[in-house]
């Protein structure tokens, strides 16, 4: 599905990665673990064909970047990153939003068929926001433009789906909410690759973590394998108790 392999990333003087092997294997759903500034943004930018390793070779859904055309690559990758939010108008509505997934265009300049805006409204009912179709992206709270950026990103029927930090800005309420409907995609045959800072985003749906610190990988494998006191400590310098609720991990930091 997914092979980063021997990955080094290097910008002047500068090793922002340094020797990563990242696995992801058909039916598992991975989250990249770190602090900020640790490397994360730039695997997800390497998965979708946007940054390319200074050694190393990167595998996405049996092609070698390098050796195949990107762009057809990403026609079968859904990307939500606050960066992509910041390119659309916010003065669309929001069921032209979410059509624009179906193409990867950022905004429509002519008319939109019938069938793409029934999808679209399909999209918008299963992320629980269809009320909010003729509304302007503009109009919306933090939350709901991160379920629009979702049902849009499932327009296109993606195989892999990546989330650079979707949470983000939003509130507890938002946030769970959001999580929800990004945990129900365990019924549907897609992958999916979430960046986060937040252990508590680690919902029942991702089976497998990988940590990485200053551009180099703490551990990678099966969740409650990677995730233990020592690896957090590691990763973040700071001494935590850990438990499991309901699949999810919670810690508590210790004086």
């Amino acid at each position: 599905m997914i092979h980063l392999s021997h990955i080094h990333f290097i910008r002047g003087e500068r090793h922002i990665l340094n020797d990563v092997n990242v696995h992801i294997n058909p039916g598992e759903h991975w989250v990249l673990l770190g602090r900020n500034g640790s490397g994360k943004t730039t695997l997800l930018e390497m998965m979708n064909g946007y940054e390319f390793p200074s050694r190393g070779t990167v595998d996405v859904l049996g092609n070698r970047y390098g050796q195949c055309d990107v762009r057809e690559v990403r026609k079968r990758i859904g990307y939500i990153s606050q960066s992509l939010m910041e390119k659309l108008n916010l003065s669309d509505p929001v069921i032209e939003v979410v059509a624009t997934g179906e193409y990867a265009y950022l905004r429509f300049y002519q008319e939109i068929p019938q069938e793409v805006l029934d999808r679209a409204m399909a999209m918008l009912e299963r992320v629980r926001i269809l009320h909010l179709a003729h509304q302007t992206l503009g109009s919306l709270s933090q939350g709901e433009r991160k379920k629009v950026m979702l049902a849009r990103a499932l327009m296109m029927k993606p195989s892999l789906l990546v989330l650079d930090e979707p949470a983000a800005g939003l509130d507890l309420y938002e946030r769970e909410r959001f999580l929800k409907d990004v945990n129900e995609l365990s019924k549907q045959d897609i992958t999916v690759v979430y960046v986060t800072h937040h252990i508590e985003e680690i919902i029942p749906l991702i089976t497998h973590v990988a940590i990485i610190e200053q551009g180099e990988l703490i551990a990678a494998g099966p969740k409650k394998d990677v995730l233990t006191p020592e690896n957090i400590r590691k990763a973040f310098d700071v001494d935590i108790a850990l438990e499991w609720f309901q699949d999810r991990p919670w810690i508590k930091v210790l004086d």
